[in-house]
């Protein structure tokens, strides 16, 4: 995962230096009695601070941010404005217990320790297989439906946030706009497919899996 939303990869190698695998054992057996926070909420306060971070893979970056690997299943995004992270946090806080959220941790100011994702992006899936199969087209509509129920005034996804994981179900990440966009009409999504060629292949998919649907998104078309 990226700062800005960039997916997590699990077919890339990481190396965890000594000194943070460590860490990951001492976190992971104090799990068992009750987990121990990675940060004070206001660590990040001292700038000198996130110098701390460097012990830790860096995993993607971008406007927002940075994102490191703190164990095998969390990452903590790293947050260059604290308005940014509220926002997040507010969409995390309100996925919470929804199949296509990543799980959140721990929290603080400029900072957010969730669930990394063992998986592909969408975006590199579809690249390599060169095809949407019924089953992930289905999947991406219930996924969009999902966020419908959970409250965002964005229905919306990029290719690059949608992530696979290990057991093939679909995870969604990047929520700074889950509620300030208004949007009924993937228009990033289709747009990210579009870009391998198989925005048409989804929507007729989608026409004969929810008829009603497509009529719904036509006159967006």
């Amino acid at each position: 995962m990226s700062a800005d939303g960039a997916a997590q990869e699990n077919d890339e190698v990481v190396s965890f230096p000594i000194i943070t695998i460590l860490h990951i054992i001492l976190h992971h057996n104090e799990g068992c009695v009750g987990m121990k926070r990675f940060f004070s909420e206001t660590y990040f306060h001292n700038p000198e601070n996130k110098k701390a971070l460097e012990h830790y893979p860096l995993i993607g970056d971008g406007k927002d941010g940075e994102v490191y690997r703190l164990t095998y299943n969390k990452c903590v995004k790293y947050f260059f404005d604290q308005e940014t992270c509220k926002k997040e946090l507010a969409a995390l806080k309100t996925g919470q217990g929804s199949p296509v959220i990543p799980r959140l941790y721990e929290y603080g100011d400029r900072y957010i320790v969730m669930e990394y994702v063992q998986g592909t992006s969408l975006a590199r899936h579809i690249k390599k297989e060169k095809s949407l199969s019924v089953k992930l087209t289905a999947d991406i509509l219930n996924m969009l439906d999902e966020l419908k129920k959970i409250g965002f005034t964005r229905w919306d996804a990029e290719i690059r946030h949608i992530l696979i994981n290990e057991y093939g179900n679909l995870k969604v990440i990047d929520h700074k706009r889950a509620f300030s966009a208004i949007t009924r009409f993937p228009v990033k999504l289709l747009k990210g497919l579009d870009k391998y060629g198989l925005a048409d292949e989804f929507l007729n998919t989608i026409k004969k899996l929810n008829p009603s649907r497509y009529l719904e998104w036509q006159p967006h078309m």
